[in-house]
């Protein structure tokens, strides 16, 4: 299915007490980053839950902030990762993209965190804007409603 296709996520339902989430964005791209995060806010708020949103220098750094967080003092029921990586003239897309993704799944996998990722990797700024909007698909919005739908599998299996 095709963003353009894609409709508006709903907040899903979540066992247990409101979830608190942490969102970590990247806002290289500010206007992109803050459409992502009003998606994933309003789809937190929607199911009842709170969320505190800290920002990191890029995507490259997403995955050691989730991790420095899971260091911390303050108790997460799940996490959003939210950032921008536009395809550019040299080789550090493909480096930046595919190391960004993979810390994250390395960093869900080995602590066994809820997780939801929005972060666009596309060719063109256009496409980051029209996945960033506050009408029709919005990907923060998929990554929050993701993010809560693996707080509640982790309730129900008991692991969170």
């Amino acid at each position: 299915m095709s963003t353009e296709d894609a409709a508006p996520v709903a907040a899903p339902e979540v066992t247990g007490p409101p979830p608190h989430l942490l969102i970590v964005r990247a806002p290289y791209y500010r206007a992109v980053v803050d459409g992502l995060t009003a998606g994933a806010q309003r789809i937190v708020a929607a199911s009842g839950a709170s969320a505190e949103v800290l920002d990191v220098a890029g995507a490259f750094e997403l995955a050691q902030a989730i991790r420095l967080a899971l260091r911390g003092r303050t108790r997460f029921d799940g996490f959003v990762a939210l950032g921008c990586v536009v395809r550019g003239e040299t080789d550090h897309y493909e480096f930046i993209c595919q190391a960004s993704m993979q810390g994250l799944m390395d960093v869900a996998l080995a602590y066994g965190i809820a997780l939801g990722t929005g972060l666009l990797t596309v060719d063109t700024l256009a496409q980051a804007e029209a996945r960033a909007g506050a009408e029709g698909a919005n990907k923060g919005a998929e990554a929050a409603a993701a993010a809560l739908r693996q707080i509640d599998a982790g309730r129900r299996l008991g692991a969170l």
